[in-house]
């Protein structure tokens, strides 16, 4: 898809963009709310319309045929959450491998109702010694973005600042999103 695309998609829906900062050349990028599949489709239009080069894992299930393709082109890593690998160390030793890496996360892990966040998005980045990046999808407000850029110290209160960062943001079923501090 071609950036100009992207961005007249994201405006025919009256969605606007903000990158109010700048993204450094590694980091890990919290992607929250997480409530449904939209999630997904608005943030691969923000994708192309910024040109951003990140990746992105999913269960395994989405990379076969005939999705397969198309996910990997458009950054998707498959996860086989089956096995009990150390994901946070295989992420963290790509980003010493790489002279670039964004890898985009969602804590929730589900679109279902969840307070308790995955921590592999901190502890992968904490490992990697690179930044967290706070993206978002308002649907209220109708924006789409990042503005925030955290470097993870101490779980306990970097996770109330992430949480509260998240607690003014309008996921698509407000419902289904864990966001108590």
């Amino acid at each position: 898809m071609k950036n100009n695309t992207a961005k007249k998609l994201l405006s025919l829906f009256h969605w606007k963009i903000d990158t109010s900062i700048s993204l450094p050349d590694k980091c890990v990028v919290c992607i929250a709310p997480h409530t449904s599949n939209w999630d997904f489709i608005v943030g691969i239009l923000f994708k192309y319309a910024t040109n951003l080069h990140a990746s992105f894992f999913m269960k395994k299930e989405w990379f076969r045929f005939p999705l397969n393709k198309f996910m990997k082109s458009l950054g998707g890593i498959p996860i086989d959450r089956s096995k009990k690998n150390n994901i946070t160390d295989i992420i963290s030793e790509e980003f010493q491998k790489r002279d670039n890496l964004i890898i985009g996360l969602t804590p929730e892990g589900t679109r279902s109702l969840n307070y308790e966040w995955k921590k592999g998005f901190y502890f992968i980045a904490q490992k990697a010694n690179v930044p967290i990046v706070l993206a978002y999808i308002d649907y209220k407000k109708k924006i789409v973005g990042y503005n925030k850029l955290l470097n993870p110290t101490n779980y306990e209160e970097d996770i109330k600042i992430i949480k509260n960062f998240y607690s003014n943001i309008s996921a698509k079923y407000p419902e289904k999103f864990g966001c108590k501090i």
